[in-house]
């Protein structure tokens, strides 16, 4: 391993020192109905007080009632000022500064990444996983973000719902390989509730993942109840720890639970271009039975508390607040992904509209073929079947037998600026397609004849497609299309969209008319 010195801002966090908040300051936790939680054990007095947060009995923030209490009816909280950490980061060994800032209400846990053109902003959820060997790793676009789980771990352990997480490089400092630097540096910017009440998502159904010998599960339950299993391929360093998660528990008896790694994984690793940063002083290392560790374990179970810190750092990819009672056997961020995953999907589908089957007698309104030279936004929506968020065409400005003028004003508001380049928003080029070509079928529809059944324009094909020019939000998009061939139900068109003048995007397009098999 590199042995290599650190310096933080965040002192006693690294050294283990008695004043970080542990079983003595905090109230009896009710304990398991199988397994008692085992304290801390002792800690070496503090030399740096100034830098260790109060007991929590001055924190009346803290104090609210466990778990029941603070998912249930509860303001939305955010950081009251920023405060920073430095440090190396686990795998890159990047030296690098954390910086946490207060949070708009209902913004999330986003990243900031400020080394970087724009400063580009990512919340991560479990669509952005891109790697998961040994750290859970994210990306959106150009943006990357590796070993996130710690301090996503101690800002959702803490109930801190919005915070910016900035960073000058793509990892987070290792610090001391566990979450109590980030919940020392949390309350060194204090915690202040928002006016906006808190979304939490109770599981609807419960969730089952099996990977061979290890396995997932997550149940319906009135809080966040953690019950994991712990052991390595050789059956040994086997830990078992049941616990319900609420910020005073978490900060007591997860948050101070260091990473750890086999011995014989080591130089793998460091092959593999990971744990470039690592060191004894930022992990535990297991070498056949006995624990390597440059301080004394801080519990007699602190690699299965360490698995659960994991475990709540990595739900948070699922973009909601969850109650449930997670049973986790040998879990790792690849299964945690795959849980995140499947509660987003879970939660996605629960707060969808359901549709309302409608009357078996009810008729289907028609399409309606666009008259005039010039359509509203209501002339356009008779005319084609499309609907939010699919209607691609705003205005049209001029419609002729064989061409067409049409705008579409592109706001911050589209739904896809959620996911599609979210630090520099960009109109994704399959749209500005769907654009051109649902403004040439409505030239198709205008050929029609009044007395004609309704019909509908289906879009066969895309030749020639050029893209020019980025689309971003406050661009009016001018969408020309005119027709260059029509042969029966067959017809083909030149499109081109344009902003100030200047062509972004072209194409050739072919498309089909049919009957719409609605009633008229």
């Amino acid at each position: 391993m590199l042995h290599l010195s650190h310096k933080f801002i965040v002192h006693c966090s690294l050294l283990g020192c008695s004043c970080t908040p542990s079983a003595t300051h905090l109230p009896s936790l009710e304990p398991s109905p199988k397994k008692p939680l085992s304290p801390p054990l002792p800690l070496p007095p503090c030399s740096h007080r100034e830098f260790c947060p109060k007991p929590l009995e001055s924190r009346p923030l803290q104090r609210e009632g466990g778990v029941n209490n603070y998912v249930k009816g509860m303001k939305q909280r955010t950081l009251s000022k920023e405060a920073s950490v430095k440090g190396k980061a686990l795998h890159t060994g990047q030296e690098v500064t954390l910086t946490l800032k207060p949070g708009a209400p209902n913004s999330g846990l986003v990243f900031r990444r400020i080394d970087l053109f724009g400063k580009p902003e990512v919340r991560p959820v479990s669509e952005m996983i891109t790697e998961l060997e040994r750290k859970t790793t994210v990306s959106s676009d150009a943006v990357k973000l590796h070993t996130i789980e710690h301090v996503l771990s101690a800002l959702s352990g803490m109930a801190v719902d919005n915070a910016i997480i900035e960073l000058d490089a793509s990892e987070p400092p290792i610090v001391d390989g566990s979450a109590r630097p980030f919940t020392t540096l949390i309350h060194q910017c204090g915690i202040v509730e928002q006016a906006e009440a808190r979304e939490v998502f109770t599981l609807t159904h419960p969730i089952t993942i099996n990977e061979g010998s290890r396995s997932i599960i997550a149940l319906p339950f009135d809080g966040l109840r953690i019950t994991c299993t712990s052991a390595d391929d050789r059956g040994i360093h086997t830990q078992h720890l049941t616990i319900d998660i609420d910020p005073e528990t978490y900060e007591a008896q997860i948050a101070p639970a260091r990473t750890f790694t086999i011995y014989e994984d080591i130089e793998e690793l460091l092959k593999k271009g990971l744990i470039q940063g690592g060191s004894l002083d930022s992990a535990i290392i297991l070498k056949g039975d006995k624990v390597v560790s440059k301080e004394p374990l801080r519990f007699k179970d602190e690699l299965v508390r360490h698995k659960i810190l994991d475990i709540v750092g990595d739900i948070v990819l699922s973009g909601i607040r969850l109650k449930a009672h997670i049973i986790a056997v040998r879990p790792g961020h690849a299964l945690n992904a795959r849980l995140a995953a499947a509660v987003r999907k879970q939660w996605q589908e629960f707060k969808a509209p359901k549709a309302k089957a409608a009357p078996a007698n009810a008729k289907i309104e028609a399409p309606k073929a666009p008259m005039g030279s010039a359509l509203d936004i209501r002339q356009i929506l008779n005319a084609l079947p499309h609907r939010y968020p699919f209607v691609m065409v705003d205005r049209v400005v001029e419609l002729t037998e064989d061409s067409l003028v049409a705008i579409k004003n592109v706001t911050i508001n589209e739904p896809y600026f959620q996911g599609h380049f979210p630090g520099q928003p960009v109109m994704p080029g399959v749209l500005q397609i769907e654009a051109m070509a649902q403004a040439a079928g409505l030239i198709m529809l205008r050929r029609g004849a009044a007395d004609e059944a309704p019909k509908v324009v289906f879009f066969m094909s895309a030749d020639k497609v050029k893209f020019r020019k980025a689309v971003t939000p406050g661009d009016t998009l001018e969408i020309r299309a005119k027709l260059t061939k029509v042969r029966g139900r067959i017809a083909a068109a030149e499109c081109e969209c344009l902003v100030n003048g200047e062509t972004v995007s072209s194409a050739d397009l072919l498309f089909t008319i049919t009957d719409s098999g609605a009633e008229a």
